[in-house]
């Protein structure tokens, strides 16, 4: 007799989390931050009574996959846009979920404002060093000498300047509670960046101010590489510029 065949799922999606398929291209990094929003969020006891404020770009379609009321603001207003929100319903949980042009570029303003202020919101940053969705332009991150569409000959420092490093910035603001930069490019990172996300979150949920985290994450597409080798220039080239670590904390 044939032995019988027992099933058992290596994963549980959590409760918040879309059982779809992803539309994003192969080796993006925004599915795996999503999903630890999601976790967060679940384990947080937070599934319904959360407020999403997303931004342009890539990362607007974080409402197509976590189910929770969100509020899609114009490019970069997303932390003036969970200000608002914020204030009129505080007893909200408030977060946004942005990318590099967005929240860095022309967004910059509203971001270090908001975290000037102290604004008891969350913001989850995704920087993969180039605008996505419109092309692949140069963005506040991209590093010296990445090729872009409005770079073609690599990011020159003397011309562009320097990519702007988002963590370091929001810790020196007063009204900053936690900040930290993690990377989404292997399993011990995806570990450490599940923690941070919950801290962030916790700076909220505990009344303890604006809490920010950066997450390092691929785009193959733009990068023209392989998603394998997308992984690798994360590790070998975003990380030594862009040092992970907590730059500031509550506790």
């Amino acid at each position: 007799m044939a032995e019988a065949v027992i099933e058992k799922e290596a994963f549980v999606l959590p409760e918040n989390l879309a059982d779809r398929g992803s539309h994003y291209c192969p080796g993006c990094h925004h599915g795996i931050a999503h999903r630890l929003v999601a976790e967060c969020l679940s384990e947080l006891g937070l599934v319904d009574n959360t407020i999403c404020v997303s931004s342009i770009g890539c990362s607007v379609f974080i409402y197509n996959y976590i189910l929770m009321d969100t509020i899609e603001a114009p490019h970069g207003r997303a932390p003036a846009v969970a200000t608002g929100v914020k204030r009129a319903r505080k007893d909200k949980f408030v977060f946004t979920y942005q990318g590099d042009g967005d929240l860095a570029s022309i967004g910059l303003a509203e971001s270090v404002h908001c975290a000037n202020r102290g604004e008891k919101i969350s913001v989850v940053f995704v920087n993969n060093t180039v605008y996505g969705m419109t092309g692949g332009q140069m963005a506040p991150t991209t590093m010296i000498g990445q090729k872009t569409t409005t770079c073609p000959g690599g990011r020159c420092e003397d011309r562009e300047g320097s990519p702007m490093k988002m963590a370091e910035l929001m810790a020196s603001l007063g009204g900053t509670a936690y900040s930290a930069r993690v990377a989404t490019n292997n399993m011990k990172n995806i570990v450490a960046a599940k923690k941070a996300v919950m801290k962030a979150f916790r700076c909220q949920t505990e009344g303890r101010g604006f809490g920010f985290v950066e997450l390092l994450s691929a785009c193959p597409t733009n990068w023209r590489m392989s998603p394998v080798a997308a992984n690798e220039r994360v590790e070998k080239e975003m990380i030594p510029y862009f040092p992970l670590g907590t730059y500031k904390d509550f506790e």
